[in-house]
């Protein structure tokens, strides 16, 4: 139960999210299934937090002393990658932002996706249902990955 409890709390934790988690679950001999949906849940929890609150802490903490520096970098990369990926998709933004939460690299979870489309003004809807999406798909990509579908498929092709 204490493993469950571990990767739901590090499947929130970010940079690390259920691409992290989901790893160390299968390294603990989890159930698979059970593994993702928590993984999942727990990569969800934090993404309306994100979209509602982080915006207006980055604009708060600019003009502040200690977190200004920060602020200012995240509110500035933020936005300019936004637009830049709001440019490129126009009205595919649901399904680009869906794709870059999906790949399973660092930096491209639902934290970062989600705090792009804050910056951008993009419907809470349509944000949650396209990061959830996302991670719905990253967390396949992780689980055949972490229980060695991959592999095996690799050792297939190679003979």
């Amino acid at each position: 139960m204490i493993y469950y409890i571990a990767i739901f709390f590090i499947s929130m934790v970010p940079l690390i999210e259920l691409r992290g988690a989901i790893p160390f679950s299968q390294g603990w001999n989890l159930n698979p299934i059970a593994s993702y949906i928590i993984c999942t849940i727990g990569n969800m929890i934090p993404v309306p937090i994100i979209f509602l609150f982080a915006r207006r802490f980055l604009e708060w903490g600019k003009d502040k002393n200690l977190i200004g520096k920060i602020c200012t970098f995240f509110l500035t990369k933020g936005s300019s990658a936004g637009k830049k990926l709001q440019a490129k998709a126009g009205r595919g933004l649901f399904v680009a932002l869906m794709l870059f939460v999906a790949i399973p690299l660092p930096g491209t979870g639902a934290w970062t996706g989600t705090l792009g489309a804050s910056l951008i003004d993009m419907k809470f809807k349509d944000t949650t249902l396209a990061v959830m999406c996302g991670v719905l798909i990253a967390g396949v990509i992780m689980m055949l990955a972490s229980i060695g579908v991959f592999d095996g498929l690799s050792a297939l092709f190679a003979k």
